[in-house]
């Protein structure tokens, strides 16, 4: 892997990895909770024709690791939207967490996301649908390394209700010009992911040929 381009986002940097050169739009990957960006193109996105990026989540990978956690899943949505706006338009591949993050950005920015595809991974799931018990966070704090501890503490009990997804998919599916916005490749499916899985404008296709669907020039 060659060096990263490092996107400052307010006080983090982000690493962005290019893993792959090519015609047309890019793919973004979104990596799963405790994961970091591949090394090289792996085999599930190998059939992209065009350019591949992969971003390190704050507190993952390259990426800057914040003091304290505060992780929420709309912090690392603003992560991609970061990487967005450096990339332009690009489909987004997201695994586990990445999935949930790439269907947040698919409807805060359907200008920018040319599809959007949802993979089984770490941290698909999250924390479920309600809020649990409270609890207090005992962490080294010398952890001298991504992934941060408070990420994977954090993100792995994040809430996430049902309703909420669907809003983010009717914004996509509403403002997007295409006609299938989000693709559903995941076998897992949590409350929020079936939640998805129902609402139209959703295609259940595997991973392949969601990219292939998406790697298609616009009308």
């Amino acid at each position: 892997m060659s060096e990263p381009t490092m996107l400052r986002h307010v006080r983090v940097d982000l690493a962005l990895h290019r893993l792959q050169d090519g015609p047309g739009h890019p793919l973004l990957l979104l990596h799963g909770l405790g994961e970091r960006s591949p090394a090289a193109v792996p085999g599930w996105a190998a059939s992209w024709p065009g350019p591949i990026h992969a971003l390190d989540f704050t507190g993952h990978g390259g990426s800057s690791v914040p003091v304290g956690g505060g992780y929420t899943a709309e912090v690392l949505m603003a992560d991609a939207d970061a990487a967005l706006a450096h990339l332009g338009p690009a489909t987004v591949l997201g695994r586990g967490l990445g999935a949930y993050i790439a269907l947040l950005i698919a409807g805060a920015r359907p200008d920018l996301v040319r599809g959007a595809v949802l993979a089984d991974g770490p941290g698909l799931a999250g924390g479920g649908s309600v809020p649990g018990s409270p609890y207090v966070i005992r962490l080294d704090p010398a952890q001298p390394a991504a992934p941060d501890p408070f990420v994977l503490a954090e993100l792995s009990r994040d809430v996430r209700p049902p309703d909420y997804a669907v809003a983010f998919v009717f914004q996509a599916v509403n403002r997007s010009d295409l006609p299938d916005p989000i693709v559903v490749s995941a076998t897992t499916r949590p409350d929020w992911l079936r939640a998805v899985v129902e609402s139209p404008g959703v295609r259940q296709l595997s991973t392949s040929e969601g990219l292939a669907l998406y790697a298609r020039p616009a009308p």
